[in-house]
């Protein structure tokens, strides 16, 4: 799953520290901007593995451009980092469905333009749907 990090800027005498918008009290550092942005992928994945653990559900993630709208990252970088949080999620079921030719065929094509897997579209998909009802 994909995940917008912001970097505040480090120097010499601080280090770079990283927040993850999209998860409340999930933030990281590193010394260097590679340390970061590594340190991060791990916060995410213990993050998202005790929300998942303790029967929580993973919030809707929002785009980079939305993020980059709050003035409270002014002047930070930003980042999209791939976090495999999938294992945490159970293990996959292989399930038989029926879809119209058409959504399927622009669904396929939305896949393939974006670097996604069909299911891990639906997937998000329906994380977004039931999370809109709550």
């Amino acid at each position: 799953m994909k995940f917008v990090i912001a970097i505040e800027p480090g120097h010499q005498h601080q280090a770079f520290g990283v927040t993850v918008p999209d998860l409340p009290g999930c933030f990281s550092a590193g010394d260097t901007l590679d340390q970061a942005v590594e340190n991060a992928r791990e916060v995410v994945e213990l993050w998202c593995s005790t929300t998942i653990a303790d029967g929580g559900r993973l919030p809707v993630c929002t785009s980079l451009a939305e993020h980059q709208k709050n003035p409270d990252f002014t002047g930070w970088i930003w980042a999209v980092i791939d976090v495999p949080i999938e294992r945490y999620l159970g293990p996959a079921a292989k399930i038989n469905i029926t879809l119209p030719q058409h959504l399927l065929a622009q669904i396929d094509q939305y896949t393939k333009a974006h670097g996604e897997s069909r299911s891990g579209f639906l997937a998000q998909a329906a994380m977004a749907a039931m999370a809109q009802h709550n």
